[in-house]
């Protein structure tokens, strides 16, 4: 390890007199140490302090605006200010207004992010699925708790948990609060620590509720025949895969997919989106779907508009005519987040350690941390009783002689003397003569006296019985099944998600609507622009609108249903159907790829390639002489790619490219003017679609290839010249009444 050393970056700088020792001083040290001492405390501290639920369901900042809210009477009270509960909090959690605002924003009903809301909310308090609706300052909006919050903090007066001292030891918190059902499973929660997370999803309280009871009356209960799936508060439908789902009921990982819900009005031929995925917003899935209809992928819609209002969410998608609903629906969920995908991963808090845990393993945790909860509360109320037994005994001995009572303080000269003379006079000890000494005048009567002592049996046989509780795991177990009962009664609402099972969706590839395969001419310009052209406009008129300048490079018969590859100067191809292209005329100028595809700014396409099957080669003509031959196969993709980098080598300026279905030759002409014909037969076929290829031409220094075609019976009167038994070669100067009209040098 490095020595540490200390440099002043200022001492030779400063007058001598002005120099302060120790100021400008850099201190160097391996940045293991500085981790170590730096990084790691402030990573610990966000994982157990800040971002990883507990086992109460709830993270500090949760946990503290709620207690602060139940302190301030906000149960049963009426609203107050939002501000006002935030000023509150910021006594317990030291992390600024705004933070606190938006948890309480996220815990409020108005917000609909939770399940179960704990707030009570009035006043814009902004959508957990829109992005565009804000919620609004805290001094607008008010907030109390909402009724179920009772059950997060149901004896918490009876030191049923913990408390610890705030950040500032003024004020007393709670280190977890002890809820009557496992309202971490409950309601969904999201963290992210530092290189870790937590993401829980909701469950339905009823489920939860009878799937804890199960559990702790078998602990081998299978899970998912009580807990169908998890519930999130937008609705929706859950793709249910029990497989799936019982294994992140076991894991405590793995993705569960929703499907947002719809509806048809017929009259007005549109489609009404009013359920979407919790894991989306309305604002991303209008945005996917507009990119889809101007890339020309989605062609059924007419108009799309975010009806967002009073009565909640809505999309509205207007339908072109003759629209199967249906189908465009497959498609949707295929192609935008209309279908999307919630990742879970339980990462839990136990005894400050995160945890990954199945839903078995945290209903285990939370049933003995609530069984730890009513036994401190049992105990409580144990020690008060047994606390008024004995002052009861106390009053139970004055019974018999009051006037004794009466005259030992009336005798008594100092009042301090009090207690100590009712001890001796009655045989009690000091607590009971203090109490008996307290007692008001207008109470020393027998009545008042006899009643009170009759509470002496009631509280004997209470105290028994909570002796026994605590001594019967079983009865403590019973007390806990009943309150999650009496939860799931008082507080449980029918499922929200809906199941649809897999088997009841059809595949969208099958539901794709089909492509028409009918006969068409394609063209292609040397400048990039593209046209597919039917036989009857071709046969109305075959004369071509052409850019200035322009000339075209390829005409390919084919038909509607095959595929496109457009290879660009920079290397890329690009993927495209040639349906993709509408029909067009010969007396348009047609599509300009490079703006149809999205091409970068300055990339023309040089090359293109109709195909159905990716069979056959590419043969790739660089200007330096070598050649690369790729399989066309290497270009198929199992995922829909529209474009691949790497398509071929740019260490050599492309002079042409060709798609061979089989063997072929072909003729180069060099700078030279020596022409060489090359049978692909003879260039081995590389795996690389980068490669450079093998040297076919042998060039001088100053001389390069400026010229490739495909070679035709006829092009050169005497083929065998240039032939050549082996490559690289030179190649052979034509002689003038070798080369036809097309192919005469300039």
């Amino acid at each position: 390890m490095a020595k540490k050393t200390k440099t002043s970056l200022y001492k030779d700088k400063l007058p001598e007199n002005a120099y302060i020792a120790g100021a400008g001083l850099v201190e160097r040290q391996p940045i293991t140490e500085t981790l170590e001492t730096n990084f790691m405390p402030y990573a610990i501290s966000v994982i157990l302090s800040r971002a990883i639920p507990e086992i109460d369901g709830f993270k500090p900042s949760h946990r503290r605006l709620l207690y602060t809210m139940y302190k301030k009477g906000l149960l049963h009270g009426p609203r107050t200010k939002s501000a006002n509960i935030v000023g509150e909090t910021m006594k317990l959690n030291p992390h600024g207004d705004a933070a606190i605002y938006e948890t309480m924003v996220y815990l409020s009903r108005g917000y609909s992010a939770l399940l179960h809301p704990y707030i009570d909310s009035k006043g814009n308090f902004g959508r957990q699925y829109s992005t565009d609706m804000e919620y609004a300052a805290s001094r607008y909006t008010e907030a109390k708790l909402e009724p179920i919050a009772a059950e997060l903090f149901k004896d918490i007066d009876k030191d049923t948990v913990d408390f610890v001292d705030n950040y500032d030891s003024t004020m007393k918190e709670p280190t977890l609060l002890p809820v009557t059902f496992p309202s971490v499973l409950v309601n969904n929660n999201l963290g992210i620590a530092v290189g870790m997370a937590s993401n829980i999803c909701s469950f339905n309280l009823r489920e939860i509720c009878e799937t804890t009871i199960a559990l702790m009356r078998d602990e081998n209960h299978d899970i998912a025949s009580t807990l169908l799936a998890p519930d999130f508060p937008g609705g929706g439908y859950i793709v249910y895969n029990r497989k799936n789902i019982e294994s992140i009921y076991e894991s405590g990982k793995g993705g569960i997919k929703i499907r947002a819900a719809w509806s048809y009005d017929k009259k007005a031929n549109c489609i009404d989106i009013t359920e979407i995925p919790y894991t989306t917003t309305v604002e991303a899935i209008i945005s996917k779907i507009v990119d889809l209809v101007k890339n020309g992928k989605v062609k059924e819609i007419s108009d799309i508009r975010n009806e967002i209002g009073l009565e909640g969410l809505r999309i509205t998608i207007d339908l072109k005519r003759g629209v199967d609903p249906e189908r465009l629906m497959a498609k949707l969920y295929a192609l935008t987040p209309l279908e999307d995908t919630f990742s879970c991963n339980f990462n839990v808090l136990i005894a400050g350690v995160p945890q990954v845990l199945g839903v078995r393993e945290i209903l285990t945790e939370w049933i003995a941390f609530r069984t730890e909860c009513v036994k401190r509360r049992v105990f409580f109320d144990l020690t008060k009783a047994r606390e008024k037994l004995h002052l009861l005994k106390g009053i139970s001995k004055i019974l018999l002689d009051i006037d004794k009572a009466i005259r030992i303080i009336r005798e008594t000269d100092e009042e301090d003397e009090v207690v100590p003379n009712l001890m001796i006079g009655f045989g009690i000890d000091e607590v009971q003569a203090e109490y008996v000494a307290e007692i008001k005048l207008r109470h020393l009567n027998r009545e008042f006296i006899l009643k009170r002592t009759k509470e002496i049996g009631e509280l004997e046989k209470n105290i028994n019985d909570m002796e026994d509780i605590l001594k019967t795991p079983e009865r403590v177990k019973s007390i806990i099944i009943d309150e999650l009962a009496e939860v799931a009664k008082k507080y449980g609402q029918p499922r929200k998600s809906r199941l649809l099972y897999e088997s009841e969706i059809e595949d969208y590839q099958e539901l794709e609507e089909e492509i028409p395969d009918y006969p068409c001419t394609l063209f292609f310009t040397k400048e990039g622009y593209f046209k597919k052209i039917t036989p009857q406009s071709l046969r109305m008129s075959s004369v071509q609108k052409l850019k200035e300048g322009d000339v075209i490079t390829q005409v390919v018969e084919t038909t509607n249903g095959k595929e496109l590859l457009f290879f660009t100067d920079r290397g890329t191809v690009y993927k495209a159907r040639v349906s993709d292209f509408p029909d067009t005329k010969a007396s348009v100028m047609g599509e300009y790829v490079a703006s149809n595809l999205g091409f970068d700014e300055g990339e023309n396409a040089v090359y293109m390639v109709v195909t159905t099957d990716y069979s056959g080669y590419m043969v790739f003509v660089f200007e330096n002489g070598k050649i690369a031959k790729v399989e066309l196969s290497a270009y198929s993709t199992k995922t829909n790619r529209r474009k691949l980098i790497n398509a071929y080598s740019t260490s050599s300026r492309l002079v042409a490219a060709f798609h061979m279905p089989e063997d072929g030759e072909i003729l180069l002409t060099a700078s030279s003017g020596r022409m060489l014909l090359v049978h692909t037969g003879a260039l081995s076929i590389k795996t690389t679609r980068t490669t450079i290829g093998v040297q076919a031409v042998a060039l001088r220094s100053s001389h390069r290839v400026i010229r490739a075609e495909l070679y035709r019976e006829g092009m050169l009167a005497r083929p065998e010249r240039y032939r050549k038994r082996s490559l690289p070669a030179a190649g052979s100067i034509p002689l003038p009444d070798e080369l036809g009209e097309q192919l005469k040098l300039e």
